[in-house]
């Protein structure tokens, strides 16, 4: 299970922890707003109140033991690179941080970030992929060749298990969550599941394995 620290609980910090918690992953989130951290007071794994760019107060939560962190401030570019570059000294493995400039992105990477998203850009770019594969509902890009993918199941995988589909031996993709019509999810899926019409199946894997595992949904859609 992965820890990941969102510092920021704006908008996008509150949907990134939100989904980061849905997927099964361990989280802390932090902002000095008390009314923005009280909101996913009961949402994360903890939520703690605090000015992001102190870095005695980084260290005393304990960030340097996350396995991520997601520097997730709004308009505040100055504290943005400041949180960034603390997080990069302090040893976080992978740091993703969000940019609201071509500028700030620059500036983000040359400091060692691992990542920098544009969210606005980012959420056009998931809108035309989504359009051009129906299949694919959302994604989320984790490196240039990996990716978390929700697949809404088509009537052509209904009633097969997921032992049957072997989706991890035939296209190396693994399914790390189920969603249910409900809302539901099963963070543990396994091989006796049965898939139905309706879920969404998440997974993890390269780009390339889910454009192939696509092609084969495509086909048996066709042949239906």
């Amino acid at each position: 299970m992965r820890y990941v620290a969102v510092l920021g609980a704006g908008r996008f910090g509150y949907s990134v922890a939100k989904t980061l918690m849905e997927l099964g992953c361990q989280v802390l989130a932090v902002d000095k707003d008390e009314a923005k951290v009280k909101q996913l007071d009961g949402i994360v794994t903890q939520a703690v109140q605090m000015d992001v760019t102190d870095e005695r107060a980084l260290r005393a939560i304990g960030i340097k033991d996350v396995d991520a962190a997601v520097v997730a401030i709004g308009q505040r570019m100055e504290a943005s690179i400041l949180v960034s570059l603390i997080l990069k000294e302090m040893g976080v493995p992978y740091v993703v941080s969000k940019a609201v400039t071509p500028q700030h992105g620059r500036v983000l990477e040359k400091i060692g970030c691992d990542r920098v998203v544009y969210p606005e850009g980012d959420m056009g770019v998931r809108l035309a992929r989504s359009l051009v594969s129906p299949t694919i509902l959302d994604e989320l890009e984790i490196s240039r060749d990996y990716g978390i993918y929700e697949i809404q199941i088509p009537e052509s995988l209904e009633g097969q298990s997921l032992a049957e589909l072997a989706i991890r031996s035939r296209f190396n993709l693994n399914v790390i969550a189920i969603k249910e019509p409900s809302g539901e999810i099963n963070p543990s899926p396994g091989g006796s599941d049965v898939l139905q019409q309706g879920q969404v199946v998440v997974l993890l894997g390269r780009k390339e394995d889910l454009s192939k595992f696509e092609k084969v949904l495509k086909r048996r859609n066709k042949e239906r």
